[in-house]
C-alpha cells in the first residue's frame, strides 16, 4: 500500500522508516506536553556583552531571553559575533537553575563556533528535558505527521511544532523522542529539518520521499521515534504493535561508515531495515557506503542468535556486494519468509549481466503497473532484466543497476489486459517482490531499459513507456489540486512531475525582466506532486518552473516551462502569471450576481457558431481598439451585438465561440501584419487575393485557435492587453455581454493535441513529464492523426487536466457549454467523468449550476483509436445514453449532398437539387440513381428530424418498418442516439464549405438568386426544426460566403468576413487558398466570375428574415423541443413514406394528442419540407375536417411565398410552394 499525504499539507516528502513491534520504548521517553513553565529562560554566555548586556554571563540581561512558543518550547534568535563561544540556559534570572551540555543541570558550557562575519543563531529550549540547543551545533528535527493535533499542536503536518521534537542528547547522531499521546490507529510521519518542509525525509531516508506509515495498537501505547542524521532514516516503533514486525539489522563491515559505533553491530539504527507497508519485506537504503567490496548478514532481534547469510541460510556465509562509486545508492531488502537478504548497489558490477552498451533505439516495452511489464519479445522461457540508471544514460550491463524479471505464464493479468487492450497479447514480465514501491518511484526518475538474453548474450533491448506504471504508483494524484491554489490570499503552487529529480520556481517581478527575483525549491510528495507555498507578495507576479528531468537522449535537462495549470500568462505565454481568479479586480460589475438566461432543458438550445475576431474586426460601430476582441461583445450598441440580440429575441439561445484558450499566435496587435495589396481592386475570380493573404498568414492576427498551448487561460490575441489579468477580465466581460443579450456561452475546447511535442517546442507537457501526455505508436513515436501531436487522455493525469480545466472555465468564467474538438479521440470515460463532476456544481457552492452546462463534440471515429482500439471512445455511437451531444453528419450530408472530402464539389443532395433540379454533373449518376439516392437522403433526414434516435421506428423508402439505426449511412448507422439532446443537427460549420458556397457549387448554374435564397433558408430550416439541439454557423442566415475556402483557418479577415449589416456576404473575393483548394479552382473560377451569383444586400436581408423566422417557429413551438425518445416516438410520424413518397418532399407530423400534452395551445403540427422546383400537395387523412393554419410566425413574416401555402380542410390537403418549408398548426 502506498503512502498517502493528507490534503492540507504542502510539503516535500522525505524518507522515514516506520515499524510497529513488540519492543521496549525508546531509551529517551518524554511526556507529550511540557512541564510547568519557568518565569524566564535566557541564553547566558561569553558573547552577551556584544548584544546589549551589561557584561558576559549576565543572568539578569533581558536581551538574551527566550520567548515561550504556543507549543510550550522556548526560542529566540540572536546575532552572534564571529569566534568560538560558549553558553548555558539559565532559568528565572538565577544560577540556581541552569542547564548545559547534554541537558545536564549545572552541566558543562555548550561550545559554539560562529563563522567569520557573524551569524544570526536560533536557540531552542525544551522545559521538560531541559535540552538547550542552537542551529549551528544541531538542527532541530521534528516528527511532523498526521497525529500532531493530538499532541497539542495547532494542526497536523506542522514541522514548526516542537511538541514532536527529536533530540540527540548523547551526540551520537541519533535523534529520539517518544510519547504516549498518539491515538490508536494508523498514522503517517516524516522527518522535518529546521522546522520547515524545505528539507525533509520520508520512507527509507529518501529526500522528499513517501510518508512513513506506522500503527499505534491502543490508546496509551508508547511510540518511539528515532532519526539517524547520517542515513536520514526515521523509525516509529509503537510498543504493543503487531507481533509480525521484526527488528532487522544489516550487520556488516561497512557500518562504521554509517556512523555506527563499530562494524558488525546488531543494534545500530543506521543499518536497520523496516517493513513500511506490512508486506513482510524489510528495506533500507543509503548512499554513505564508500566505493569498494563489502560483506553483510541479516540479524534478527538485535542479537546474533538469529542471523541469515547468503541465500537465506541460517548462520550462512557472509553476503558479498560491491559499491561502484562513492555516493552510489545501496539498497537492502530482507524477506521475512525466505530470509533472503538482497543487496543492490546502483551501478554495481556484481550480478549485472550485459556488455554495458546502450539499449536498442525506441521505446517498445510497456511498464504497465508497479509489478508488470509488457513486451512483444517476452516469452515464457527467456531471461530478462530491467536496467536502471538514476543518473541517466542507461546501459545494458554495468554501471547500470539490473533487476531480474520473471516471465509470466499466460501473459498479463486480466485487469491489465482490459485496461491496455493494445498490449493485451504481448508477453508479460514481472518484477520481483523485493522491489518496493519506493524502488519503483526512484527508478522512474532515471533512465530505464529492458533486455532479453540468450544465455549470457543480450538479443534485444529497448527503453520503456511508463504511463501505466506512473498512473498505478501515483494514483492518489488524481484528487490533488494542481497549479496555483490560493488560501487566505496566499498562493501555493503544485506541479505533477513524478519523474523529475528536482523542481524550482523562478519568480519574476514582471513579465519581461530576464533575471528572476527569487528562486524557490519545490518539495516532492509521494504522489508525484511537487509543491511550494509562497507569500501574499507573490500575487500578480510571473513564474516559470525549472524542472530537472530525463531527456529522450538519456541525459538530464533543466527545462524552463510555464505551468500546465496556468490561470494567467504574460504576452505570448512566455511566463505564467500568479493570478487569483477570485480577485474582484478581475471581475466586471455584476459578475457575482450574473443570472443566466433561462434554459429548461438541453433540447431548448439553438446554437450559433462564431469566431471572436470575425465578429467585430470589420465592425466600424465598435471602438477601434476593441475590434476583434472580447470587449466587442460588451458593446451593446454595435451592429454585431444588435444582430445577435435580434437573433436571441427570435429564439437563438447560445453562442458557440471558436477556441479562445491560449493558443500559438502573436498576441501583440502592434506586431500583426496586413496584406500589402488592394484586395478590393482585384478581379473577383483572381488568384491574387489568396496569394497576398497567404503572404502574411500566421502573422496577421488571424487563427481559428485550434493549437492550444495553455488550456485554462484566455488567449491574449483577443484582449486589448494580453499581459497578466487583463485577458481574464475582458473574457468575463464578453460572457457578461452575451448574457446581457440573452445568450449563453459555449466554448470550443481542444484537448486532443498540442502544437508540438518534445522538450524544445511550445507545449508545456513534455518538458514536465517526458513521453507521458502524448499517445505513442508501436515504435514509440508520437501519433499525429489529429493533425499534430496527439494527447492521451486515457492516461490518468491528461484526463485529469482535461476535467480540471473544464471545471475551471465553468466556475471561474461561467461558461455554459463546451464543444470538444475531435472528441472521438478521447475516452468516453473521461467525458462521463467530466459530466458527473459538472453535475456536482451548485450556485451556492460554485456560483454556477453545473447541471445546466451542456457538453457536445465531434464524435468522429478515425486514427489509431478507431474502432475502440485503445479504449471505448467518445464517438457518436458510443455516446448514446450519456446525454453528451455529437454532431450529426448524416443530416448534414443528406441536406447538402456529398461530403467534406469530395474532390468534385458538385455532388447534390436534398436541398441542392438532387433529382429535382439536376446540375448535369455525372458525379450524381443517372435519373434512376439520383432518385434512389434522394429517397435514401430523405430517410436519413427523417431520422435526423427525430434527434437521430437509433430506436425510432418508421417506414423507410422501401416500405419496410425500420429503426433509425437500420437506415444506412455509408457503412455506419444513421440513427445512433438514445435521447434527442445527444444530436447536434447542422448543415454547415466553420471547418467545411459554408452553406452558401456549398449550394453555389451544387445548384444548377442558372438557378436565380431568389431560388438560391430559398434553398439556403430551406436547408437551415431542417436543423432549426429538428428534435435535439439546433446548430447554425455564424452568417449562414445572411448567405455568408468564404469565396469557396473550405478551411479558412489562416485565410485572414478578407476571406472570413462577417457582415452583420447584411451589405456584403463575402462571395467573389478571389479564388480560395491554393495550398488547400487548387484542385477545385476549375469549378470555382467560372462561378466567382459570374456576377449573377453575388447576392445583393436586399437578397441577404431577405435570407436573414426567412431564416430568422425558423428560429421563432422553433422557440414558440415546444413540440420541436421534445425531451425524451419516448415522446418523439409517440408524437412524430412521417405520413409520406414508403416507395411511393414524393422525391424532394418530407412531411412530418407532430401529434400532441398522443401521450402527454406538451403544448396546451396546439393539438399538433404538420411540417412540409419541399425542396423541389414545383409546388406540392400532400393529403393527410387525419387532418380532414380540421383547422390547420400556417404558423403565426410565417403568416406574419416577411416571406411572401410561404404565405401562399394552403391547407384545405375538406380534404386534409397541404399545398406548399417550391423550395419552401411550411409549418402548419392545429390549435387546441
Amino acid at each position: 500500500m502506498r503512502s498517502r499525504s493528507p490534503a492540507p499539507r504542502r510539503a516535500p516528502t522525505a524518507v522515514l522508516v516506520a515499524t510497529t513491534a513488540l519492543v521496549a520504548a525508546a531509551a529517551t521517553t518524554t511526556p507529550t506536553a511540557f512541564a510547568a513553565v519557568p518565569a524566564s529562560v535566557a541564553v547566558v554566555g561569553d558573547f552577551t556583552t556584544g548584544i546589549g548586556c551589561a557584561a558576559d554571563w549576565d543572568v539578569a540581561c533581558t536581551a538574551t531571553r527566550l520567548t515561550q512558543r504556543p507549543d510550550g518550547a522556548w526560542s529566540t534568535t540572536l546575532s552572534l559575533p564571529a569566534g568560538t563561544h560558549s553558553y548555558k540556559a539559565v532559568l528565572n534570572s538565577s544560577w540556581n537553575e541552569n542547564y548545559g551540555a547534554g541537558a545536564g543541570a549545572n552541566g558543562p558550557n555548550i561550545p559554539i563556533v560562529v563563522p567569520e562575519g557573524g551569524k544570526r543563531v536560533t536557540f531552542a529550549y525544551d522545559p521538560v528535558t531541559h535540552w538547550i540547543t542552537d542551529d549551528v551545533n544541531q538542527r532541530v528535527i521534528t516528527a511532523a505527521g498526521s497525529f500532531q493535533t493530538a499532541l497539542g499542536c495547532a494542526g497536523d503536518w506542522a514541522p514548526e511544532c516542537l511538541r514532536s521534537w527529536l533530540q540527540d542528547v548523547d551526540g551520537d547522531g541519533t535523534y529520539t523522542w517518544s510519547t504516549t499521546a498518539i491515538p490508536a490507529g494508523s498514522h503517517h510521519v516524516k522527518a522535518a529539518i529546521g522546522q520547515s518542509w524545505t528539507e525533509n525525509y520520508g520512507r527509507d531516508g529518501t529526500p522528499g520521499g513517501a510518508d512513513v506509515a506506522f500503527t499505534v495498537p491502543f490508546a496509551g501505547a508508547t511510540t518511539a521515534f528515532r532519526y539517524n542524521a547520517t542515513s536520514h532514516v526515521l523509525t516509529a516503533t509503537s510498543t504493543g504493535g503487531s507481533a509480525s514486525a521484526l527488528t532487522v539489522v544489516a550487520a556488516g563491515d561497512f557500518q562504521s561508515e554509517l556512523g555506527c559505533g563499530g562494524d558488525w553491530s546488531t543494534t545500530c539504527d543506521s543499518s536497520r531495515l523496516s517493513d513500511t507497508d506490512g508486506d513482510g519485506t524489510y528495506t533500507s537504503s543509503t548512499t554513505a557506503i564508500p566505493a569498494g567490496t563489502w560483506q553483510v548478514k541479516a540479524t534478527i532481534g538485535g542479537t546474533w542468535d538469529e542471523n541469515y547469510g547468503q541465500d537465506g541460510t541460517p548462520n550462512g556465509p557472509n553476503i558479498v556486494f560491491t559499491v561502484p562509486a562513492n555516493g552510489a545508492r545501496t539498497d537492502f531488502a530482507y524477506n521475512a519468509t525466505s530470509h533472503v537478504l538482497t543487496v543492490r548497489s546502483e551501478g554495481g558490477d556484481v550480478g549485472v549481466p550485459g556488455p554495458g552498451t546502450p539499449p536498442d533505439p525506441g521505446a517498445k516495452a510497456h511498464w504497465l503497473s508497479r509489478k508488470h511489464i509488457a513486451w512483444d519479445l517476452a516469452t515464457s522461457s527467456g531471461t530478462y532484466y530491467l536496467y536502471s540508471a538514476t543518473g541517466g544514460d542507461v546501459r545494458i550491463g554495468a554501471p547500470s543497476r539490473a533487476i531480474k524479471l520473471e516471465p509470466v505464464p499466460g501473459g498479463l493479468p486480466a485487469n491489465l489486459r482490459q485496461a491496455f487492450p493494445q498490449q493485451a497479447n504481448l508477453g508479460a514480465l514481472a518484477l520481483p517482490d523485493t522491489i518496493t514501491e519506493a524502488d519503483v518511484e526512484r527508478i522512474l526518475t532515471g533512465d530505464v531499459a529492458v533486455a532479453a538474453f540468450d544465455g549470457t548474450t543480450p538479443r534485444a533491448s529497448t527503453r520503456l513507456r511508463n504511463h501505466g506504471v506512473l498512473d498505478d504508483v501515483h494514483a492518489s494524484a488524481r484528487t490533488r489540486a494542481l497549479g496555483p491554489v490560493w488560501t487566505a490570499g496566499v498562493p501555493a503552487l503544485h506541479l505533477w512531475a513524478p519523474t523529475a529529480r528536482s523542481v524550482k520556481i523562478n519568480l519574476y517581478d514582471d513579465a519581461t525582466t530576464g533575471t528572476p527575483s527569487s528562486t524557490v525549491a519545490l518539495a516532492a510528495s509521494g504522489d508525484g506532486v511537487w509543491s511550494a507555498t509562497g507569500t501574499a507578495t507573490w500575487k500578480n507576479k510571473y513564474y516559470l518552473f525549472d524542472v530537472e528531468v530525463l531527456s529522450d537522449s538519456g541525459s538530464f535537462l533543466h527545462n524552463l516551462v510555464t505551468d500546465p495549470y496556468s490561470v494567467g500568462l504574460s504576452t505570448n505565454g512566455t511566463r505564467s502569471a500568479l493570478l487569483d481568479l477570485a480577485d474582484p479586480a478581475l471581475t466586471p460589475t455584476g459578475w457575482t450576481s450574473l443570472a443566466k438566461p433561462a434554459l429548461a432543458k438541453p433540447e431548448d438550445q439553438a446554437i450559433y457558431e462564431l469566431h471572436i475576431r470575425d465578429f467585430s474586426i470589420g465592425d466600424t460601430t465598435v471602438p477601434t481598439a476593441d475590434r476583434g476582441t472580447y470587449r466587442a461583445f460588451a458593446a451593446s450598441g454595435s451592429n454585431g451585438m444588435k444582430h445577435l440580440t435580434d437573433l436571441a429575441r427570435a429564439g437563438l439561445t447560445t453562442v458557440h465561440l471558436l477556441p479562445f484558450a491560449d493558443f500559438t499566435i502573436q498576441e501583440q496587435r502592434s506586431q500583426h501584419q496586413t496584406p500589402q495589396c488592394d484586395l478590393r481592386s482585384m478581379p473577383r475570380d483572381s488568384d491574387q487575393q489568396q496569394s497576398c493573404v497567404n503572404a502574411v498568414a500566421g502573422s496577421d492576427g488571424f487563427d481559428w485557435g485550434y493549437n492550444t498551448q495553455h488550456y485554462t487561460v484566455p488567449d491574449g490575441s483577443y484582449a486589448t492587453n494580453p499581459q497578466g489579468g487583463a485577458r481574464t477580465l475582458e473574457t468575463r466581460q464578453m460572457v457578461a455581454g452575451l448574457n446581457g443579450a440573452g445568450l449563453r456561452t459555449v466554448m470550443d475546447v481542444v484537448y486532443n493535441h498540442t502544437p508540438d511535442a518534445g522538450p524544445n517546442g511550445t507545449n508545456n507537457l513534455d518538458p514536465v513529464v517526458p513521453g507521458y501526455y502524448h499517445r505513442l505508436n508501436a515504435d514509440g513515436q508520437v501519433e499525429t492523426s489529429t493533425c499534430c501531436p496527439n494527447t492521451a487522455a486515457e492516461h490518468m493525469m491528461m484526463g485529469k487536466l482535461l476535467v480540471d480545466s473544464v471545471l475551471t472555465w465553468a466556475k471561474a468564467y461561467k461558461i455554459d457549454g463546451f464543444r470538444f474538438d475531435l472528441m472521438g479521440h478521447h475516452p468516453k470515460s473521461v467525458l462521463t467523468t467530466l459530466r458527473t463532476a459538472l453535475d456536482t456544481l451548485t450556485p451556492a457552492k460554485d456560483g454556477v449550476d453545473g447541471r445546466a452546462v451542456y457538453l457536445y463534440g465531434e464524435g468522429w471515429d478515425f486514427g489509431e483509436v478507431a474502432g475502440n482500439a485503445l479504449f471505448p471512445q467518445a464517438t457518436q455511437v458510443n455516446m448514446a445514453g450519456t446525454g453528451i451531444g455529437t454532431f450529426n453528419d448524416r443530416v448534414r450530408d443528406a441536406v447538402r449532398g456529398g461530403g467534406p472530402s469530395d474532390t468534385n464539389p458538385r455532388t447534390q443532395g436534398f436541398a441542392s437539387g438532387l433529382f429535382t433540379a439536376p446540375n448535369g454533373d455525372g458525379v450524381n449518376g443517372d435519373t434512376t440513381a439520383q432518385k434512389a439516392k434522394l429517397l435514401l437522403h430523405q430517410d436519413q433526414i427523417k431520422v435526423g428530424l427525430t434527434g437521430n434516435l437509433k430506436d425510432y421506428a418508421f417506414v423507410d423508402r422501401t416500405g419496410a418498418g425500420v429503426k433509425g439505426s437500420q437506415v444506412p449511412y455509408g457503412g455506419s448507422p444513421t440513427g445512433y442516439t438514445s435521447d434527442p439532446q445527444e444530436s447536434i443537427a447542422y448543415v454547415d460549420a466553420h471547418d467545411d464549405l459554408v452553406l452558401f458556397d456549398n449550394l453555389t457549387y451544387k445548384l444548377p448554374v442558372n438557378t436565380g438568386m431568389a431560388d438560391r435564397v430559398r434553398a439556403q433558408s430551406l436547408a437551415l430550416s431542417i436543423p432549426a426544426l429538428s428534435q435535439g439541439v439546433a446548430f447554425w454557423h455564424a452568417g449562414s442566415e445572411m448567405l455568408r460566403s468564404k469565396s469557396f475556402d473550405s478551411n479558412s483557418y489562416n485565410s485572414g479577415d478578407w476571406f472570413n468576413a462577417y457582415d452583420p449589416t447584411k451589405t456584403d456576404n463575402g462571395f467573389a473575393r478571389g479564388l480560395p487558398a491554393s495550398e488547400r483548394a487548387k484542385g477545385q479552382w476549375s469549378y470555382a473560377k467560372p462561378l466567382l466570375a459570374d456576377p449573377a451569383l453575388k447576392p445583393s444586400s436586399a437578397d441577404i436581408a431577405k435570407a436573414a428574415a426567412q431564416s430568422t423566422d425558423f428560429l421563432k417557429v422553433r422557440a414558440t413551438n415546444p413540440l420541436f423541443r421534445l425531451a425524451t425518445a419516448a415522446q418523439v416516438q409517440q408524437k412524430i410520424s412521417f405520413p409520406d413514406s414508403g416507395p411511393n413518397q414524393k422525391p424532394g418532399v418530407i412531411v412530418m407530423r407532430i401529434d400532441d394528442t398522443a401521450g402527454t400534452d406538451i403544448d396546451p395551445k396546439v393539438k399538433g403540427l404538420v411540417v412540409v419540407f419541399n425542396a423541389g422546383t414545383q409546388p406540392v400537395s400532400h393529403t393527410l387523412a387525419a387532418a380532414q375536417g380540421t383547422n390547420y393554419a400556417l404558423d403565426p410566425v410565417q403568416a406574419a413574416g416577411s416571406d411572401t411565398i410561404v404565405k401562399t401555402a394552403t391547407f384545405t380542410s375538406s380534404t386534409g390537403t397541404f399545398t406548399v410552394p417550391a423550395r419552401t418549408t411550411a409549418v402548419f398548426r392545429l390549435a387546441q
